[in-house]
């Protein structure tokens, strides 16, 4: 028993020196056969094999394999002959690996694959040693082993074993070349020595957290430094499990996504142009007013495109308005932003007028008719920017970059806009350039339209100016004060007129009228109507016959409507008569300050025809003030005429003396600002004895 004990303890020693790789993974039986091929030694996992207990000790090893077939001789693959191959190659090669038929204590017959060696025991005896396992589970073990092997070899992911330290143990050849160094350089290497994450101890809580407390990582990204580019990298990370033996460690994979993430950064960077461009579509443009629209051009890009952003149009010097490359180039800056702090302020504001040399940047833009980016350098400031103030408070704005961008439409070149970047942002990209391109034709197209409206205004502002009277007639029975308010720049030139005629008998003719519409029909309109309107008043004395006339001529010449009204004072008998086609009524401030609108003259517009006209007579006091006036003084958007008129009547009556400031007075209190529409006001004081004319 003591030569027994002996075998075993030597055993027990060569089992733990023996390679475990497949033990790990399968079950082992251990069994000892003695030099008269009897069970000497009843191992580890030997009972679950063949479903014996320790009785089977002292047993023949036939026991193991199943009998010879009854109809013919045994061979060596079964019963006692299959026992004795096995301990023969034990004995006779030292180390023997084969399969065998084996039979379970119940009867079940499988296949065993057996390695096999010696042991020496005692007084010279030989113990063979064998060890079983279910050849099912090696073919398994095996082909796990050479997927694994296959993956290692093959697969496009970095893959990665390391130990409890977080040293590389294994990696695959996908993992070196996305490192840039060879496998065996990264073995008993920190795998934070050799990656190169932008967070080196962020990174290091990531691997400790699967080392040491078991957390599984999936997909998490990583900033790599690598060749002095900056990568990114997908890890996922898992702790290795501590199978019969086998030490600590982290297994990973490692997938290189920089291309993937920048993919998905550049989308959602196209995503939030197109929502700028669909923003800045809405925003700009929404009137006719060139810096209105440039002001929305630069709400529209700052701060969502850039930190600041200046819009300047050209001051041409000559018609045609053709831009020449070789001459210095001045601009008008119209409109400015920015969110940085001084001394950019200064930089966008403070000049109205810019000059630019031949040779500048902006003379390469506007030949080209394509946006640039230039970096903020003294080369850039030396050829563009000649006032020597600009140019330092430039180089020190924080600026780093600028895209200059053409503003062209319809061939014209209307002027440029530029764009400014911080280093605290990404410089301008392609892409950047791409929607300054866009931005700069859709707000050059709306500035165009403003600059065309703009001077289709001017031309009819113009034409209404010089069809207006430019002198009135005086009398020695009545004062007056004029006044005309155009619309504002927003809105276009209407069609209002007025005029004061000398008649016969010291009579004084007044006439305000209304042409319907605007612009420049509506102004030659107004031209006609004035016109005619005082030529008919020499011949025909009464105010009702004139407007039935001057209705005829308005029809004749196509005026569609407009209104008038046309009172004649006679200073002899101190009365005044009326006449109205469809105009606001007068108003009569009494000398005591009681104000009285005339509002029995009521008429149909001139143009309409077919209905006569009326004169009604009115009888005004000596100092009476007579006011005359268009619907523009008491008509505007959120007011009604009726409270126009009340408003129009206070004023009237609490004004002082003089007509003049009167006249100013109502215009202020009355008139939104901008005026929403063209307006005349006529005060008229009416005498009944000659005063002296100044």
């Amino acid at each position: 028993m003591s030569g027994d004990r002996s075998a075993s303890q030597n055993i027990r020693e060569r089992l733990r020196s023996e390679p475990g790789t497949l033990l790990e993974h399968v079950s082992v039986a251990v069994i000892g056969i003695d030099d008269r091929d009897r069970i000497c030694f009843w191992g580890p996992g030997a009972r679950d094999l063949f479903g014996y207990d320790d009785d089977a000790l002292a047993e023949p090893a036939a026991l193991l394999f199943p009998p010879p077939p009854p109809s013919g001789p045994g061979t060596g693959a079964h019963g006692a002959g299959a026992a004795a191959h096995l301990a023969d190659r034990g004995r006779a090669l030292g180390y023997w690996r084969g399969r065998l038929p084996v039979r379970h204590r119940d009867g079940t017959v499988f296949d065993c694959g057996f390695r096999a060696f010696t042991v020496a025991g005692e007084q010279g005896r030989t113990v063979v040693m064998a060890l079983a396992s279910r050849s099912a589970e090696l073919d398994r073990v095996k082909t796990n082993l050479a997927f694994l092997d296959a993956i290692f070899e093959t697969c496009p992911i970095g893959l990665l074993m390391l130990d409890e330290d977080l040293r590389y143990v294994h990696l695959n050849q996908a993992l070196a070349d996305m490192d840039g160094l060879p496998v065996e350089e990264h073995i008993g290497r920190r795998m934070t020595d050799v990656m190169g994450a932008c967070d080196d101890a962020g990174f290091e809580r990531l691997l400790r957290g699967a080392a040491e407390e078991g957390r599984t990582v999936v997909g998490h990204l990583i900033g790599v430094r690598h060749k002095g580019c900056e990568q990114v990298r997908s890890v996922s990370l898992f702790p290795l499990t501590r199978a019969v033996g086998t030490p600590p460690g982290v297994g990973g994979l490692v997938l290189d996504v920089t291309d993937r993430e920048q993919a998905l950064v550049e989308a959602a960077e196209s995503r939030e142009r197109l929502a700028l461009l669909d923003r800045a579509t809405a925003r700009i443009g929404t009137t006719l007013d060139v810096k209105v629209t440039a002001g929305e051009l630069v709400d529209a890009v700052v701060p969502d495109f850039a930190d600041a952003s200046v819009v300047e149009v050209v001051d041409w010097m000559n018609e045609p308005e053709v831009f020449d490359p070789r001459l210095p180039l001045v601009t008008r800056r119209i409109a400015a932003g920015t969110v940085l702090p001084p001394p950019a302020g200064e930089l966008v504001g403070g000049l109205d007028t810019v000059r630019y040399p031949p040779g500048s940047s902006i003379h390469r833009v506007l030949r080209t008719g394509r946006p640039i980016a230039v970096p903020v350098s003294a080369d850039f400031v030396t050829t563009t920017v000649v006032h020597q103030e600009r140019a330092r408070v430039l180089i020190d704005s924080g600026l780093t970059g600028i895209v200059i961008a053409p503003l062209i439409a319809r061939g014209t070149v209307q002027g440029l806009t530029m764009f400014g970047r911080s280093a605290a942002r990404p410089p301008f990209t392609e892409q950047d350039l791409r929607l300054a391109a866009e931005l700069s034709s859709r707000a050059a197209l709306s500035l165009d339209n403003a600059r065309l409206y703009s001077r289709v205004q001017d031309i009819a502002l113009t034409l209404q100016r010089a069809l207006l009277p430019t002198s009135l007639a005086t009398s020695p029975y009545l004062e007056v004060a004029h006044r005309y308010v155009p619309g504002s720049h927003v809105t276009v030139v209407g069609g209002d007129w007025y005029d004061v005629i000398s008649l016969p008998g010291d009579r004084v003719a007044l006439v305000v009228g209304d042409v319907m519409g605007h612009g420049v029909p509506a102004a030659a309109a107004m031209g006609r109507l004035r016109i005619t309107a005082k030529a008919l008043a020499r011949s025909i004395p009464e105010p009702s016959p004139l407007l039935a006339e001057l209705d005829a001529c308005a029809q004749e010449a196509g005026i569609e409507l407009a209104t008038c009204l046309y009172t004649v004072y006679d200073p002899g008998t101190g009365r005044s008569r009326i006449a109205c086609a469809g105009h606001p009524p007068p108003l009569v401030r009494h000398p005591g300050g009681r104000v009285e609108t005339v509002d029995a003259v009521l008429g149909i517009p001139l143009g309409v025809g077919g209905h006569p006209f009326r004169t009604t007579e009115i009888a005004l006091p000596d100092d009476a003030v007579l006011a005359l006036y268009t619907d523009g003084l008491v008509e505007s958007r959120g007011r009604s005429i009726d409270e126009g008129l009340a408003l129009a009547r206070a004023v009237l009556g609490d004004s002082p003396d003089g007509l003049e400031e009167t006249a100013d007075r109502m215009l202020t209190a009355l008139l939104p600002r901008p005026p929403g529409d063209d307006t005349v006001l006529v005060l008229a004081r009416v005498h009944h004895r000659p005063r002296d004319i100044p």
